[in-house]
């Protein structure tokens, strides 16, 4: 008997002990009503995403990727640095000093985006060497663009006008202003070096505003393309008082951005709220201004990057947790980046090195690729809900269509959530598909050490790695009067379909 009293006494000391060390899942419930009133839900976050630089656009690996998330996403622009850059060759010189102007490799730049169906949008940057005011400039980035003002400013608007004319000329005016020019791109940092920074930018953007203008009234215009969603104010008040066209505002803001960088403040804000934080700032501010309705544009943004985050299953619901936020605030919001095709610190060495992309070096889908697939099933009418992990949708065919996640930040270990879902107005027994982004679906990581982690991947091991990440067929089951349970591990993402 005292044998077993100390068994019992043991086991329970164990039950206590494994209470204190293992994560308990949390519960949720989560009431839905299908017939609840709807309000617009324009796929915001995949109209647009960023690349690297413009002469990337020429390679086969980056119009691979391309292709690929135009697949997954509703991709319609892309945004890329150094349309100016000197191995475009825009600008030169001749003996004399008179300006040549060469749009030799602007025109398979944009043909190649026109071929695949995306149009460009034009982010004007940076300066030519023969055109700049100090051409030994150069940002410390690896491709040494040229961040000064020009030496005249006659020839810079007289750039523009041949670059903007060349367009029109090539691809009419039809097509050319449903494009955008965003002009330079972080002027309030270290990629413009004007003295004053923010007078000299001013002055730029007036420029290079009227001059597209003088070209035609349609070409669409805008900035100021801050980082850390900066100067919105003092452009808008610029813009004003000075009558300088602007059709947009643009700026941008990650997830790592500080507090103090986003806001001017010292208060504690998470990661996770940073952004969307920062872009209902903006909105206001536009909102304050007297051009209130200008659209919004936040050409940069992306999830908080820590421990090489950006390549891990975190990104899903990181990013619906975003879109969630974000809704009704912005316009479009271009995803930093679509590929892993990028060089601002020199070639990538080997895939998964926590860069921007959706697809690592070689063309390996990451789980933020499978993230855009999932969540460009949901539907363009979104039903209100205070759930802060779940967003509800109505889709053309008369379903639903909802997100549903367990977020947990890198580094911090989480737990398995349950979430039950009730719906009211709805079959009680109402087919449901799901498709789960976890640990075990669309996890590339795994399957790439297990593999070898392969510097440079050949094309067999890449199709391989993007073979075993494919999420499989939706599973299917029913409603059980009218309720759904899921369990989510940490940084699962679910897509569920409520079938008509």
């Amino acid at each position: 008997m005292r044998h077993l009293r100390l068994c019992r006494t043991c086991a329970f000391a164990l039950l206590v002990f494994m209470a204190l060390i293992l994560p308990v899942a949390s519960q949720e419930i989560v009431q839905i009503d299908a017939q609840a009133q709807t309000t617009p839900f324009p796929h915001f976050w995949e109209r647009m995403f960023g690349s690297g630089r413009a002469i990337l656009t020429l390679r086969e690996s980056y119009r691979d990727d391309l292709r690929a998330v135009k697949q997954v996403a509703d991709f319609k622009y892309v945004r890329f640095h150094a349309i100016f850059h000197d191995e475009v060759g825009v600008y030169n010189e001749d003996e004399h000093g008179n300006p040549v102007y060469n749009f030799a490799y602007v025109d398979q730049i944009y043909d190649g985006l026109l071929k695949n169906g995306v149009r460009p949008f034009v982010e004007i940057s940076f300066m030519p060497k023969k055109l700049a005011f100090n051409p030994d400039a150069l940002h410390p980035f690896w491709y040494k663009q040229n961040v000064s003002p020009p030496k005249s400013m006659d020839r810079w608007d007289d750039l523009i006008r041949h670059f903007a004319q060349h367009l029109v000329d090539r691809y009419g005016i039809d097509e050319v202003s449903q494009w955008y020019f965003e002009v330079w791109n972080e002027p309030n940092i270290d990629f413009w070096n004007g003295i004053p920074r923010q007078r000299s930018y001013f002055d730029l953007y007036a420029h290079t505003a009227r001059t597209l203008k003088s070209v035609s009234p349609r070409l669409r215009v805008g900035g100021p393309a801050t980082a850390a969603s900066a100067w919105i104010s003092d452009f808008l008040k610029f813009t004003s008082a000075n009558h300088v066209p602007v059709d947009f505002i643009s700026t941008h803001a990650y997830a790592d951005d500080t507090v103090q960088d986003l806001f001017g403040t010292d208060e504690r804000i998470p990661m996770d709220e940073r952004v969307c934080r920062a872009v209902a700032k903006v909105k206001n501010e536009i909102k304050s201004s007297s051009t209130p309705d200008l659209p919004f544009f936040l050409t940069e943004w992306n999830v908080q990057g820590m421990l090489q985050s950006r390549d891990t299953i975190f990104v899903g619901p990181a990013l619906a947790n975003t879109i969630r936020q974000c809704d009704g605030q912005v316009n479009m919001m271009s995803f930093w980046t679509f590929s892993d095709v990028f060089e601002e610190g020199g070639p990538i060495p080997k895939p998964f090195v926590g860069m921007f992309g959706l697809r690592a070096k070689g063309g390996i889908n990451k789980p933020s690729y499978y993230a855009y697939g999932l969540l460009h099933q949901l539907g363009d009418q979104r039903i209100a809900n205070d759930a802060e992990d779940v967003i509800v949708t109505k889709t053309a065919d008369g379903g639903l269509a909802l997100a549903v996640w367990n977020l947990v930040d890198p580094g911090e270990q989480g737990s398995k959530t349950e979430i039950h879902l009730v719906f009211s107005h709805l079959p009680a027994t109402a087919w449901v598909s799901i498709e789960r982004l976890d640990g075990e679906h669309g996890n590339v990581l795994p399957k790439y050490a297990a593999m070898g982690s392969p510097l440079d991947p050949t094309a067999a091991q890449v199709e391989q790695l993007n073979q075993e990440t494919a999420l499989p067929p939706p599973e299917e089951t029913k409603l059980d009067a009218g309720k759904l349970d899921l369990e989510l591990t940490p940084n699962t993402l679910a897509l569920v379909k409520i079938h008509p």
